[in-house]
């Protein structure tokens, strides 16, 4: 028997550059605002300060404001939720996707890819490991922003080993992805959902920064064949969509590709 539908709500919005209080303020008034019960809750990259190397500075800890923040609401919403802020953690601060659960489980994965154009591989430290969440009978499988450009890491592998078979069934994206490679977001989006036989949320953020980069958001949920749930415009936005792990499980016994892929090891 295939694991529950699983309700997704993306939330795009313009981050407040540095303030992660006004931040969490803004995504408590969100939440309120929501009119059907969630599952998982993604947020944007960094959806403290935005996407910023100057706010090394101010990085949480794990025991800091942010975390217990996202535990307390993802307890009151009976909802997992899910976005990256910036972690000091060994001496280190990382790009740091976040998952909380309503049991206050917390999960993270530390962002692999870091953005050279921006100079964000000297500020912050590289993650090594891919992280796998296993959650209401779904694997989810959470990267952020520049990871998209990588198709070997976020490969899709199957494994008889492992329940199900594949890696994971929700491969999710948080994002600052601005204007000007808006069409690479979206096309990428659709050939990670495309190749690994797998749903896609990719969430990005909206406005413009205090780098005077623009976001045009686009977020959105795409099926495993690419093709979109739900699509966010440009502007601030927050939708909900479900998901079906029958649907998916039906399509891939249409459709093994698995059996005619490569194997490959990905190395350090």
């Amino acid at each position: 028997m295939s694991p529950p539908d699983l309700r997704v709500t993306v939330i795009q919005a313009d981050t407040v550059w540095h303030d992660p209080h006004a931040n969490r303020r803004h995504y408590q008034t969100l939440f309120d605002e929501l009119e059907e019960r969630s599952d998982v809750i993604v947020l944007p990259e960094t959806f403290t300060s935005g996407f910023s190397n100057e706010a090394v500075g101010q990085a949480e800890t794990m025991q800091g404001e942010t975390v217990a923040w996202m535990r307390a609401q993802a307890s009151a919403l009976d909802a997992a939720i899910t976005g990256s802020v910036q972690i000091r953690d060994g001496g280190k601060v990382f790009n740091r996707m976040l998952w909380a659960m309503p049991d206050g489980t917390l999960h993270h994965y530390d962002k692999r890819h870091l953005f050279r154009m921006a100079n964000e591989h000297e500020r912050y430290a590289p993650g090594v490991d891919k992280a796998f969440i296993e959650y209401q009978g779904w694997r989810i499988c959470p990267l952020v922003c520049y990871d998209l450009r990588f198709p070997v890491f976020s490969r899709n592998r199957f494994d008889h080993a492992v329940p199900g078979g594949y890696d994971y069934d929700l491969l999710i994206y948080v994002a600052n992805w601005p204007s000007p490679r808006h069409f690479a977001w979206q096309t990428l989006l659709k050939a990670r959902a495309i190749e690994n036989l797998s749903y896609v949320v990719g969430v990005n953020r909206v406005g413009i920064d205090a780098n005077d980069l623009n976001y045009l958001g686009g977020s959105t949920v795409l099926d495993f064949t690419g093709q979109s749930l739900v699509e966010c415009g440009i502007g601030p936005q927050m939708q909900t969509v479900v998901v079906s792990h029958a649907e998916l499980n039906a399509f891939r016994q249409r459709f093994p590709f698995h059996l005619d892929a490569d194997d490959f090891i990905i190395r350090d």
